[in-house]
């Protein structure tokens, strides 16, 4: 287990670096899927369209999600989109800079899915071959046949074990031509994408340095805050449900000790330490107030703020924290935690 705990500390310690090599092996899965897939055009004029431009964008769209999904600055995103603003304000700027860190990350998968086949050509010799120019490359002595039958015969064009219409277009010529196109395209996308991506990556600082230094940081703030927050509700959690077991179990043994007329034992050493981490919260509604004000209202980004107010200012539901004779300690106790 400690093995497993360090490795998912790296991995937090150094997640931009592993969701890129993340993006990287979704990248090359998505080749590799390309590679195997059995593309099998139904070559009908009804189903050719649908089915060519279906295997075009409807797996990069899938792979584009599925970026979005494996990043875990999504959830903290739309927690920090949709809390409401409290006493602290939200940056438009900061969420733009997370979402389109994120969208870039995820469009490498899709990017590389849509090269890798418009290069091949299946996809657009399938949904696109009734489309071919007779009259530039077909028989021109060929008889005319009706709109229907053309169509028919020009749909089994990717289908060579089954294609029929070689007085009307030679099978190879038309392939050739679609593929052509086809490769032209994928060429062009993959030389738009590159020269995007690199104004995107290169100049976008130059033009906005200070505001996108300042959203990069605010972003690593945010993310840094949330593990520190559940680090810290985690460590609460766990002191307090060690508390509460020692307490059953001392209560158990004060019990067994009044009907056998023994001494109860003493109570273990690490009890108060264990209290000492409650931080003066130690009872289930006044965690979950807590847990609602950090929700609700987070507190301002400045070290010294100003003196708390009595009720520790998420207290407005006129519910007090604790007994009326300690307010201090648990105002202390409560910006302690947050």
């Amino acid at each position: 287990m400690d093995k497993f705990r360090m490795i998912f500390q790296f991995f937090q310690s150094n997640q931009e670096s592993f969701m890129n090599g993340i993006c990287g092996i979704m990248a090359l899965a998505s080749t590799q899927m390309y590679s195997a897939f059995d593309f099998n055009c139904p070559c009908l004029p009804q189903y050719n369209l649908a089915y060519g431009l279906g295997i075009l964008l409807v797996p990069p769209f899938i792979l584009f999600l599925l970026g979005f999904v494996l990043n875990n600055n999504i959830s903290m995103l739309a927690e920090e989109w949709r809390r409401p603003r409290g006493r602290r304000g939200k940056d438009a700027a900061v969420l733009r800079y997370m979402c389109c860190s994120m969208a870039q990350r995820a469009m490498i998968a899709p990017v590389v899915w849509l090269s890798v086949t418009l290069l091949d050509g299946k996809c657009i010799t399938c949904a696109f071959c009734t489309s071919v120019p007779l009259e530039s490359l077909g028989n021109a002595s060929h008889p005319h046949l009706p709109q229907g039958e053309v169509q028919r015969v020009l749909a089994r064009i990717p289908c060579k074990e089954i294609y029929n219409g070689q007085q009307l277009i030679a099978n190879e010529v038309a392939v050739r031509y679609l593929r052509c196109i086809s490769q032209a395209l994928g060429w062009c996308f993959v030389l738009l994408m590159t020269t995007l991506a690199f104004l995107v990556r290169s100049l976008r600082p130059c033009f906005s340095q200070a505001a996108f230094l300042k959203s990069r940081y605010w972003s690593h703030y945010i993310d840094i805050e949330r593990k520190l927050f559940d680090e810290t509700c985690a460590e609460h959690a766990r002191s307090f449900a060690k508390v509460c077991i020692q307490q059953f179990f001392e209560g158990m043994s004060t019990d067994l000790a009044a009907a056998r007329c023994h001494l109860p034992r003493k109570a273990p050493a690490d009890a108060g330490e264990a209290a000492e981490k409650l931080l003066g919260i130690t009872d289930q509604g006044t965690m979950n107030m807590a847990l609602k004000s950090w929700h609700r209202c987070k507190p301002p980004l400045h070290l010294h703020p100003p003196a708390p107010p009595t009720g520790n200012g998420w207290a407005g539901e006129g519910q007090p924290l604790t007994h009326p004779s300690a307010p201090r300690k648990e105002t202390a106790a409560y910006y302690s935690l947050v």
